[in-house]
């Protein structure tokens, strides 16, 4: 949770804790305290409310998983459960399968760009309570599926411009400049 620059610590951990209380698992008032090992590894951004969560929820014995560790969980957690778009989700997700990782639990939102991972097994989800359901075996979640021929078959149906850049004229005005031939 370092480096956020809008929350603190203290309120990312309120967060977590208050989306498990929202997804409808009861919080005994005890103090948590959780490791984000290694030290020297940069953490940043709000992806580990969902790690976090589950592991606090295996803690207290609400997930009857023992396989935890041979699935990877990214997600942002809203105050009521919901699980939210996290940026970034690909080069985790390649991280992830070095690390010999084979199942990947992402936001829905996050699922195709993460699928892209071939050798990946990709279950989107939406909130705290549907990725619960999963890991308890009370649901099943579907792999998702990506064609990637279809996707790169589409890439040459846009029109790109710099409409939609805003500012960076000097940079904008030298890529003009090298696509007219000039150096």
């Amino acid at each position: 949770m370092v480096g956020l620059p809008d929350i603190s610590v203290k309120e990312a951990k309120e967060r977590v804790k208050t989306a498990i209380k929202n997804s409808g698992y009861e919080l005994l008032s005890k103090k948590i305290v959780i490791n984000l090992a290694p030290a020297d590894t940069k953490k940043e951004g709000s992806i580990f409310d969902l790690p976090i969560a589950i592991g606090i929820l295996a803690d207290l014995g609400e997930i009857k998983n023992n396989k935890l560790n041979e699935i990877a969980f990214i997600g942002e957690l809203s105050l009521d459960g919901k699980i939210n778009r996290v940026n970034g989700i690909l080069p985790m997700c390649i991280e992830a399968e070095k690390l010999g990782i084979k199942t990947l639990i992402v936001p829905e939102e996050n699922a195709k760009e993460a699928a892209i991972v071939k050798e990946m097994e990709v279950l989107g989800v939406n909130n705290l309570k549907q990725v619960v359901g999963y890991l308890n075996k009370d649901i099943n979640l579907n792999k998702t599926q990506v064609d990637l021929e279809k996707i790169f078959s589409l890439q040459n149906k846009y029109i790109l411009d710099f409409s939609e850049v805003k500012g960076q004229e000097n940079i904008k005005r030298a890529l003009e400049v090298a696509a007219a031939g000039r150096t």
